[in-house]
């Protein structure tokens, strides 16, 4: 229960990497508050987390695709006296497909639902963090930025403009004992990894089950990773044990990506 005594906020926590993460934390003592745009699945996912003596899960609704909401929900959430020590930044990625073929629109939304959200939600939580003498920042974003994917354009870049974005605020607050650092998750379980599967094979004429064998054999391991495999390496940034790493991003991907 080392997380106990601690409010961790968790972004796109309805399904996939944001509930198994949620869940993880609950699981360690911290108390949840999940984000997402959907009230009856954020009710839902409440309601399965470990909820022990001194945890009181609550959740925010809140569109990502609209960082005006996002803005005047949780500037409420902390005017209401909720002091967070634990923030982590999860959203779904655009729509596959060649960058050459992406509009100008696609990028604009994609860095609003990313980057700017990001930004919105740590400019939030900043001063309860420093008067806390506790932060911990997590940006879950994709092995793309150190290696681009194939037929992710758009989020290809927008992933980069995160990384980036992260650094700069790690040398920036790190000395109010405030970390921030990326995970970025090879092929994972979830939702998104489907649709994406989905999406190829209706242009290629494969097989769904056939596309996901040949995104496992990229990995040295032989497969794909599940949700709870990603949310380990979350919990542990995120936790005191933690506490010396900062401004860097790790890898949960099986050893896909051909770059230290």
């Amino acid at each position: 229960m080392e997380l106990s005594g601690k409010l961790a906020i968790v972004c796109g926590s309805t399904q996939g990497i944001g509930l198994a993460t949620a869940k993880l934390l609950a699981a360690r003592g911290a108390t949840i508050t999940l984000i997402a745009r959907d009230a009856v699945k954020l009710e839902s996912a409440r309601s399965s987390l470990d909820c022990s003596e001194g945890q009181k899960h609550n959740f925010i609704v809140a569109d990502f695709s609209d960082p005006t909401k996002v803005k005047n929900a949780i500037e409420a959430y902390i005017s209401k006296g909720n002091s967070p020590h634990i923030l982590v930044n999860n959203s779904g990625g655009p729509k596959g497909g060649p960058i050459i073929e992406a509009s100008t629109t696609e990028f604009l939304n994609t860095f609003n639902q990313h980057l700017i959200c990001n930004h919105i939600l740590v400019q939030a939580v900043f001063k309860a963090m420093v008067a806390n003498e506790y932060g911990r920042i997590i940006n879950i974003i994709s092995t793309s930025v150190k290696q681009p994917l194939n037929g992710l354009g758009v989020s290809n870049t927008v992933r980069g403009a995160v990384a980036n974005w992260s650094k700069t605020l790690a040398n920036e607050i790190g000395h109010y004992n405030i970390t921030v650092n990326n995970v970025l998750p090879g092929a994972t379980n979830t939702k998104r990894l489907r649709d994406i599967a989905e999406a190829k094979s209706e242009k290629s004429k494969q097989l769904v089950n056939e596309i996901f064998d040949e995104m496992a054999k990229q990995s040295p391991i032989g497969r794909i990773a599940e949700p709870e495999e990603v949310a380990e390496a979350i919990a542990f940034l995120a936790s005191p044990r933690a506490s010396y790493i900062n401004g860097i991003n790790i890898p949960v991907d099986g050893g896909r990506t051909k770059s230290l």
